[in-house]
């Protein structure tokens, strides 16, 4: 067996981490860590893309603003840093450094505020040596940072992924490190794959072999607990023992035969050995996720028995479905219009945002009428609201488990609303199919060319 069992720290059962860091548990509340310190980075980057924010490169300045932090240069500090003021936080970062590297680190600092503690110390980027747990402090930022400058929407959803050699020339475009592109990688793939990163057990020599630090599984990637595990010497982690060197090899990990892709990265403030990212893929035998369906054909349609709930976006002043996929629903189920005229207008203008309407349009079919959409009209920028639309999503998945019903949609927000699909998709997989609900997307069928039209070319 490739990896085995670190006994001596407190880090990963078969379950999971072992949470013990106290900045950690007061975050999580009982709750999971992860999913925890991820729906909170998720929640500023959807403000901040309702606010304008756009990429790539996704500068995570932008998150500073929303915030009302102050960024600073200093060449004094290891890497970077936030610090406590009189007016709330100021993050301070050496400029000497990589530009990519730069923004991650500015990033990692900005995860900081979101545990409940962050002001009772500095915190210094790569935590306190001191602390034998900090590290998952450290793991929970770089998830965040991650989520930061490579937010929901930067990559499209794949059904293949190169190799770890081009996925690292595709990465500069975003001026991001290896580690948060990799991480956003593992996200939107379709295939089953793990992404890790993995750091010598020992920061100042090479004696003791690589722990995998975290990792992040795609979708339908099989149960696979790696974190806190080491990796054995024959591995081709060991390869890469320089910043940007890569190396793939076929390997047995927790007694499965896995293909491992690794690049080295940056090493641990204080540390001279570099860190190194992978990716972990399986066959797709053992794939066990389910995805989004895409057809061409009319969504008024739905495809399949069973109960259906039909998904249309309208805005925040809507009284009646006025275009697209909600004009043709309202002429053919008048009903359930007048049903939604009648709720809408008893709702506040301010409080429509994120709230979802239920209309019975027949014995089978329910057509809900998603609130994303802020005002109507020509707009300088986009009136989708991605954190309402996400809100409503999550009270869709919650419907339809109820009902165990399928979902159908369109392109919802990629329209009149000016939103960006790859964005709405990733909302999408993360609020229903990670529920287990089946979601099928329509597309109009391409238009027929005219019979003169090219005829003899």
């Amino acid at each position: 067996m490739l990896i085995r069992d670190n006994m001596e720290d407190l880090v990963a059962r078969s379950e999971g981490i072992q949470w013990t860091n106290k900045s950690v548990l007061m975050l999580a509340k009982g709750g999971d860590p992860i999913e925890t310190v991820e729906r909170l980075a998720r929640d500023l980057v959807l403000r901040a893309r309702d606010a304008g924010w756009q990429g790539p490169p996704f500068n995570p300045a932008a998150i500073a603003d929303l915030l009302k932090i102050p960024i600073e240069a200093n060449a004094n500090v290891a890497d970077a840093r936030i610090l406590p003021s009189d007016k709330g936080f100021r993050i301070q970062f050496n400029p000497t450094q990589a530009r990519e590297r730069v923004r991650f680190s500015i990033a990692h600092e900005l995860a900081h505020t979101l545990f409940p503690d962050v002001a009772k110390e500095i915190r210094n980027r790569g935590g306190n040596k001191l602390v034998v747990d900090d590290w998952q402090l450290e793991m929970l930022c770089n998830l965040a940072a991650s989520e930061f400058v490579m937010p929901i929407g930067a990559l499209p959803s794949r059904d293949y992924l190169p190799s770890i050699e081009e996925l690292m020339v595709e990465r500069r475009k975003f001026d991001v490190s290896a580690e948060a592109f990799l991480i956003r990688v593992a996200k939107v793939a379709q295939e089953p794959i793990v992404m890790f990163c993995a750091s010598a057990a020992d920061q100042t020599s090479g004696d003791k072999p690589y722990r995998i630090d975290y990792a992040v599984a795609s979708k339908s990637a099989p149960h696979f607990p790696v974190a806190g595990k080491k990796v054995a010497a024959n591995s081709c982690a060991y390869s890469c023992k320089a910043i940007g060197f890569t190396d793939h090899k076929t390997e047995n990990w927790l007694s499965h035969k896995v293909i491992v892709e690794c690049v080295g990265i940056p090493s641990y403030p204080g540390s001279t050995l570099p860190r190194v990212a992978g990716l972990i893929r399986f066959s797709q035998s053992e794939s066990k996720g389910e995805s989004i369906r895409f057809v061409q054909g009319d969504v008024l349609e739905p495809r399949g028995a069973g109960p259906t709930v039909i998904c249309q976006l309208v805005n925040d002043q809507a009284r009646v479905w006025g275009g697209g996929v909600a004009k043709l629903a309202g002429k053919k189920y008048p009903k359930a219009q007048k049903d939604f005229s009648l709720w809408i207008t008893g709702i506040p203008r301010a409080k429509r945002l994120g709230e979802v309407h239920f209309a019975e349009a027949n014995d089978s079919t329910v057509v809900a009428s998603l609130v994303g959409q802020e005002g109507f009209g020509p707009s300088s920028t986009p009136r989708i609201r991605y954190a309402a639309l996400e809100h409503c999503f999550e009270k869709i998945s919650e419907f339809a488990s109820k009902r165990a019903a399928t979902v159908h949609m369109p392109r919802v927000g990629a329209g009149q609303a000016g939103g960006s699909w790859d964005t709405v998709e990733e909302i999408v997989q993360d609020t229903l199919v990670t529920d287990g609900i089946s979601v099928t997307v329509y597309d109009l069928p391409p238009k027929r060319m005219p019979a003169t039209l090219g005829l003899f070319d």
